[in-house]
């Protein structure tokens, strides 16, 4: 938006929703920030109003998945405030199958993908495919530290599988021989990789979340990685983007594994993605952050607790003073640039399309109920404190693995005794610790 006025930001917030960005992250910038709470069931029409109230121009904030279809309708009643990112652009963040609905929309690379509704159809499929294969729950952006995805090589094992999870739709992927048994995460701002690593599975594993005991490396990052997450990002028209991407051992091939908006991200990452917001919004107003290729190999040697705490890490766009030195300069392929427009037509259709989140399937309902919104692990499975795992911490509502790894540190060291101590570190709110506190035996 050029012009001297600028227009009046709005922070998205959802009760029992983890925030991804704050008013520190926009720094410099000089008008009031609002900020509007979403608070789930027969929440749209007050929160329409409020917005309406406080003449928000641009709402910042990803939707999870359990309101996609709900904040579409919202959208449709502000056809005068942007969504960043956009309704369009976070398709993908509600649930697997609309990854790869996206990708098959763009012609973008991807691992062969069935998805079934119709049970029947799932189960005679995998009786006659070809083994090994990934199978997930799709709905949702994030799968918890690797709980929701199961890798199964033969039909006993797959029908075991569907027969105790029910998940719906059956969601099934060819494996990758995954290169080094890794996978690559990407991240983008303006279509620019500003981060980029890979993540190895653990001895006996082949999940290469950490908090399956997998390891990470930003040395070595793939051209072709970061060339595939640029051209899922400037199809999705995305401000901001990730990619996990995985290269086929045989063949070098990229193929996308998951892609959204929605990502754990350091805060100066944050930082950066709403210096871009601020330079978009402004009409150039504000500095467009310069991000060096490949940066991320000298900040990755730095300690993680370190790299959590950087704020507003500032690059300086270089400028050679003698000839010759241009060779040194950062002369990588990509540029950020503007997201772009988003449209319906960007859109893929769903195979069963949605409405509303009351529309959602019986086990999600219960589960984002207005008293008990958690991404829950099985009813039956109690977790004791002193012995819980990473990936039983990442099951939890709202974890993500950073927060998992201090916890079980605090955990591990004796430093806490039971979870309502967290509330000192700032880890959570109350009601998130009660829901966590529900899946815990002796609590």
């Amino acid at each position: 938006m050029s012009g001297d006025k600028l227009p009046k930001i709005g922070l998205l917030y959802l009760d029992y929703v983890l925030r991804f960005f704050d008013r520190s992250n926009f720094k410099g910038w000089p008008d009031k920030i609002e900020s509007v709470v979403y608070h789930w069931r027969n929440d749209k029409d007050r929160f329409i109003k409020e917005v309406r109230a406080k003449k928000i121009d641009v709402l910042v904030g990803n939707i999870p998945a359990t309101a996609y279809e709900t904040f579409k309708q919202i959208a449709k009643e502000l056809p005068h405030v942007r969504f960043i990112p956009s309704i369009e652009t976070q398709f993908s963040n509600k649930s697997k199958e609309n990854v790869t609905l996206f990708c098959e929309k763009f012609n973008l690379a991807h691992p062969t993908t069935k998805i079934f509704y119709d049970q029947k159809k799932g189960y005679e499929y995998i009786k006659h495919c070809k083994y090994p294969k990934i199978v997930k729950r799709s709905y949702g952006a994030s799968n918890y530290g690797g709980y929701y995805v199961h890798k199964v090589d033969s039909y006993g094992e797959c029908k075991k599988l569907f027969d105790a999870k029910s998940y719906s739709p059956m969601y099934i992927q060819d494996a990758i021989d995954l290169k080094d048994s890794g996978d690559l995460r990407v991240m983008l701002i303006g279509h620019k990789p500003v981060c980029a690593f890979w993540r190895y599975s653990g001895d006996g594993e082949w999940i290469t979340n950490t908090s399956q005991g997998g390891s990470m490396s930003y040395e070595n990052v793939p051209m072709s990685s970061l060339e595939l997450a640029v051209e899922a990002s400037k199809a999705a028209k995305a401000e901001y983007w990730a990619c996990d991407i995985a290269i086929d051992a045989v063949t070098n091939k990229p193929y996308i594994l998951e892609c959204a908006t929605a990502f754990a991200a350091f805060a100066y990452i944050r930082d950066w993605i709403c210096q871009y917001i601020m330079w978009d919004l402004s009409g150039g107003r504000f500095r467009l952050p310069h991000v060096p290729l490949y940066s991320w190999e000298e900040l990755g040697k730095m300690s993680p607790a370190m790299l959590r705490t950087m704020r507003h890490i500032y690059f300086a766009t270089y400028s050679p003073s003698v000839d010759g030195e241009y060779w040194l300069s950062d002369r990588g392929p990509f540029s950020m640039q503007e997201s772009g427009d988003s449209s319906a037509d960007d859109v893929p259709s769903p195979i069963e399309p949605l409405t509303s989140e009351d529309d959602l399937p019986q086990d999600l309902k219960d589960s984002f109920d207005q008293n008990n919104k958690a991404d829950t692990a099985p009813e039956d499975e109690l977790f004791k404190l002193t012995d819980v795992t990473l990936t039983e911490l990442m099951s939890l509502y709202a974890m993500d693995e950073e927060m998992a790894e201090e916890i079980k540190n605090l955990i591990d060291s004796k430093k806490i005794s039971s979870l309502e101590e967290l509330e000192e570190y700032g880890f959570a709110s109350k009601e998130q610790l009660a829901i966590w506190k529900s899946h815990f035996t002796g609590e």
